[in-house]
């Protein structure tokens, strides 16, 4: 009776996986939002013994930022990774681009203001990112990790437009400069049959810009010189799915919620 309820477990959970790798690709497709680059499972995806990973990712990210109002920004990232580890710790490094999109920036709050668009958009900086990570087994199945992970943006975003005030026509540029967002979190691991890792977990951040017009325009958002803005909200939960395709390769998908979803997936190789 034992081994036929065992064997029907091991059915399920094939079947299982059948059934969430399509679903999270499809909510990481269809989702609203990703992060600056995965966190990743708590256990590196280095080989026990040590040893050097690749890979590449892709997110789309959606957040909150405020000074006096609110801001939403989103992002889409692709990325190249190289890390390093051993006996269940790890760090890495990440080399990329990203596209940034403020909703609004140039939405006027005054009738004697008109714009000749609302939002702004610039693609392809490059950003890069550090990170690392530990994790403590309980047995086979359960454990548990932490990860620290910092980025930035090493060019500007900028956007320029065109518009009347009273009557009068101007340009302008608006410049995003100084991105940065660091990343703190703990997260929980179950490795299932077939060595798939279920993780989730909580973690805190926190990111900061600096916004600035070349000229002041009453009514716009940003008219005041240099401003700062920050992420709304400091804290969030993450979950994902890390699959073993052929070997060394690995599949990650991850969702990440704070004020917003996020979802980002990679694939990854250890050598």
């Amino acid at each position: 009776m034992g081994e036929m309820n065992f064997t029907k477990w091991i059915i399920h959970t094939k079947s299982l996986k059948g059934i969430l790798i399509p679903a999270v690709i499809l909510f990481a497709v269809n989702g609203t939002a990703a992060a600056g680059g995965l966190f990743g499972p708590p256990q590196p995806v280095s080989k026990e013994a040590g040893g050097l990973h690749t890979g590449i990712g892709y997110g789309y990210q959606e957040g909150q930022y405020r000074n006096d109002t609110d801001h939403t920004i989103r992002q889409n990232q692709v990325y190249s990774e190289l890390g390093y580890g051993a006996n269940n710790w790890g760090i890495y490094g990440r080399i990329g681009v990203s596209d940034l999109k403020i909703l609004d920036a140039f939405r006027s709050t005054q009738a004697s203001t008109t714009t000749s668009k609302n939002d702004l958009k610039d693609d392809w900086k490059f950003f890069g990112t550090l990170g690392g990570q530990r994790f403590f087994p309980f047995n086979r199945t359960f454990g548990i990790g932490a990860f620290l992970q910092g980025s930035y943006y090493f060019q500007d975003f900028t956007e320029d437009i065109s518009g009347t005030h009273n009557s009068a026509r101007f340009t302008t540029e608006l410049k995003v400069k100084n991105l940065w967002e660091v990343n703190f979190g703990i997260g929980f691991q179950a490795t299932v049959p077939n060595d798939i890792r279920l993780y989730v977990g909580p973690y805190l951040y926190c990111s900061q810009a600096r916004i600035s017009p070349s000229v002041n325009i009453p009514g716009l958002p940003f008219s005041a010189g240099e401003i700062t803005i920050h992420n709304k909200t400091n804290i969030g939960g993450f979950s994902g799915i890390d699959v073993p395709l052929a070997k060394g390769f690995h599949l990650v998908v991850e969702g990440q919620y704070s004020e917003r979803f996020s979802v980002g997936t990679a694939v990854t190789y250890s050598y």
